[in-house]
């Protein structure tokens, strides 16, 4: 199985997710779009991950290889290429078919539940998850769905917290992939620390990184049953 990895920044790569993949034996290709590095064409992957970012899918002056990956993600869709995106990744899914990317109410940060939808019951990928799970939100921006998606998460704060579009795309806005390396990771960058504290009060990281602890078990165990219930979608060779 050869997985394109989209990245948008080093600090934040599949994690579990990536756990998985190599259990599977996958050859993994990443791109670090943000270090200028080449999209390649979609002959030759059996299946996309795209991952998150601190940049917005609309930053296309700023970061104008966004306008290729959202062609590349497309391209994938039509193709039937199965895809999985989370956090920046479910926004430039929901980008890429139409769906309008823009800011929120307010920045939704910390261990927060969301709640699956009916829809979620019946998916291949959803099925046998909790109705109400713990997850990681660390954004700012929200979505509207694309055409043709169908819901299967959403929150008190956005509604739309994860979705599918025909058979094997799918996005999550929240992160369950994240270990507990990373989540340390993050905890010592700057402009994370400051973001946190700016939305959360003095010392939010701080806050938000002991309630990730308390959790994180969970966490990797959706992460890795959802994960894993995609793989089985990618055709196999």
């Amino acid at each position: 199985m050869r997985i394109l990895v989209l990245q948008h920044i080093a600090c934040e790569p599949p994690g579990a997710f990536e756990d998985v993949l190599v259990e599977r034996g996958a050859d993994l290709h990443r791109v670090e779009l943000d270090e200028g590095e080449p999209l390649p064409g979609l002959d030759g992957f059996d299946a996309v991950v795209a991952m998150g970012g601190p940049m917005s899918v609309n930053d296309e002056a700023e970061h104008p290889w966004l306008v290729g990956e959202k062609a590349l993600i497309r391209e994938a869709v039509e193709r039937d290429v199965p895809f999985w995106g989370s956090c920046l990744g479910v926004q430039l899914l929901a980008s890429a078919l139409g769906g309008r990317v823009h800011a929120g109410p307010a920045p939704e940060v910390g261990v927060l539940p969301v709640q699956l939808t009916a829809a979620a019951a019946t998916d291949p990928v959803f099925a046998g998850l909790p109705e109400t799970m713990p997850t990681l939100q660390w954004h700012g921006d929200t979505f509207e769905l694309p055409e043709g998606a169908v819901l299967l998460a959403t929150s008190p704060a956005y509604a739309n917290q994860a979705f599918r579009v025909g058979r094997s795309a799918y996005g999550v806005q929240f992160h369950v992939e994240v270990t507990p390396e990373l989540s340390h990771e993050w905890s010592v960058i700057p402009e994370y620390v400051a973001y946190a504290d700016r939305v959360l009060g003095p010392g939010g990281i701080a806050s938000l990184l002991a309630d990730f602890e308390a959790r994180n078990e969970e966490m990797q165990g959706h992460a890795r049953g959802m994960f894993e219930r995609w793989l089985d979608l990618v055709p196999q060779h």
